[in-house]
């Protein structure tokens, strides 16, 4: 049986931290979805459209990586998908709590569906995409803390090297 996991989050946007994240998990999983999620309740930075481009930029060629969006509760997306598991990444002790409270309501909502927990890799623990938001609204240089090869000024509107 394939090991699919999800990978969930806004990724409003997709940070160099994501990345790691989803790279290190295809150690574990034969796929991973990652599932843009939808909350028709709040404006995103970038436009949904947009997030899915850059991720499927970022990601080209790897056909063990599937981009996709949901509006559903995160377990129910993943019994939809045939996932196995969730994916998710701590970066701090906040984080871990966190996310242990969903992963045991989930748990008992879908026993089917697991969550496994990575550690970000300590020079990404700082990253976060609100820090890129911030950045990027002062018109600031995020390309750092960006996956490379991304058309910055195609995604941010502005070129950082003429500020």
């Amino acid at each position: 049986m394939e090991k699919i996991a999800v990978f969930p989050g806004s990724f409003d946007p997709l940070t160099v931290g994501h990345e790691s994240l989803i790279l290190r998990g295809l150690e574990i999983f034969d796929k991973i979805i990652v599932a843009v999620g939808i909350n028709n309740d709040k404006r995103g930075f970038l436009p949904v459209e947009k997030r899915l481009e850059l991720i499927k930029s970022v990601f080209a060629g790897r056909d063990r990586i599937i981009v996709k969006t949901y509006s559903n509760l995160t377990v129910d997306f993943c019994i939809e998908n045939n996932a196995t598991h969730i994916l998710r990444g701590l970066r701090t002790s906040a984080d871990f709590e966190y996310e242990r409270a969903i992963a045991q309501v989930n748990r008992l909502m879908k026993p089917e569906v697991d969550s496994v927990f990575l550690l970000s890799h300590p020079e990404y623990s700082s990253v976060s995409s609100s820090l890129v938001r911030e950045i990027v609204q002062y018109k600031g240089d995020a390309r750092k803390f960006l996956p490379e090869g991304i058309d910055f000024e195609y995604f941010f509107g502005y070129n950082p090297e003429n500020q």
